[in-house]
């Protein structure tokens, strides 16, 4: 068992029963002590199709060529005039943030901006849904990046009781609409699903309620999430199902090694973009072992 440093700052909460792979399971995240059954298959989760973590000689080696062809496609953005937008989701804890990060580390923040708003204000309440994600779109030569977006409503608000059916309904009948004028406007635009196993999610929950760097990002939905991996999980498909569409399709990224998830990220996107200079060799090919389209991508391995 793995045990944890405390830090008094994160929310607490009870043992909690959990059904993982048929078989019913107590997990207590007031415990500084990692369950055995979560740490053996905290990266092997869900079929997860490696047993080890890329090393990180070879992760930080490719990281930074990628990041140096980012570089070169800002460039092309800024003077050809392209825009650039990508959603990031995924599961609570599904590596979202980090991913951000290291494809916008070393990309001018003039340019480059990321979005990540907070619970919407009375104001936004009160406007058409997605308007508060429009004001944020790029413009001429910029690269926007989406931690969460306008899919809370397809995930998290239906399963936490923060829409009604009607309004989860009629945001899935809209929302290929909408994608098809984002299209339409010529934006490069990517919808990445970074998707993890159940154990994943725990181990990385642990590690945020126990790290004084962390604590601040665990939260009690979180804690509220745990018991409703079934519930997020049937409506992530039911997510899939009715948004994933030629003109804005879903990539999913099997994200239980960070490492190989960001690479397989600023791959995809640096394959899409026919930038000036563009190395091909230096990107490499996609790992489709762990990054594909649609629903059809992730079958029974989740």
């Amino acid at each position: 068992m793995k045990k944890a440093k405390e830090s008094s700052a994160a929310p607490t909460s009870g043992p909690l029963k959990i059904r993982i792979d048929g078989k019913e399971r107590e997990f207590d995240i007031e415990n500084p002590v990692l369950p055995d059954w979560v740490e053996d298959n905290k990266l092997t989760a869900g079929g997860y199709p490696y047993d080890k973590k890329m090393k990180s000689d070879e992760y930080d080696e490719t990281l930074e060529k990628l990041q140096i062809e980012l570089v070169k496609a800002q460039a092309w953005l800024q003077s050809t005039g392209k825009r650039v937008m990508a959603l990031f989701e995924g599961r609570d804890a599904a590596g979202k943030g980090g991913t951000i990060f290291v494809v916008r580390q070393y990309l001018n923040p003039r340019t480059a901006r990321n979005v990540a708003l907070t619970k919407p204000t009375p104001t936004e309440l009160g406007q058409w849904y997605y308007q508060r994600y429009v004001d944020h779109f790029p413009t001429s030569g910029e690269f926007v990046t989406f931690d969460r977006s306008w899919y809370n409503r397809a995930g998290v608000e239906p399963v936490m009781g923060f829409c009604t059916p009607q309004q989860h309904e009629q945001f899935l009948e809209e929302t290929p609409h909408f994608e098809r004028m984002i299209s339409n406007e010529g934006i490069h635009f990517f919808k990445f699903w970074l998707n993890i196993g159940q154990e994943t999610q725990l181990e990385r929950f642990h590690d945020r309620r126990y790290s004084p760097l962390k604590s601040w990002k665990f939260s009690p939905i979180d804690v509220a999430g745990i018991t409703k991996w079934d519930d997020y999980t049937k409506v992530r498909d039911t997510m899939f199902e009715r948004t994933h569409k030629e003109f804005a399709p879903w990539i999913i990224v099997r994200a239980n090694d960070k490492r190989r998830a960001r690479l397989a990220v600023m791959r995809r996107i640096l394959l899409s973009l026919p930038y000036d200079g563009r190395d091909l060799d230096v990107i490499g090919k996609e790992d489709k072992k762990i990054i594909g389209e649609g629903p059809s991508f992730l079958g029974k391995q989740d």
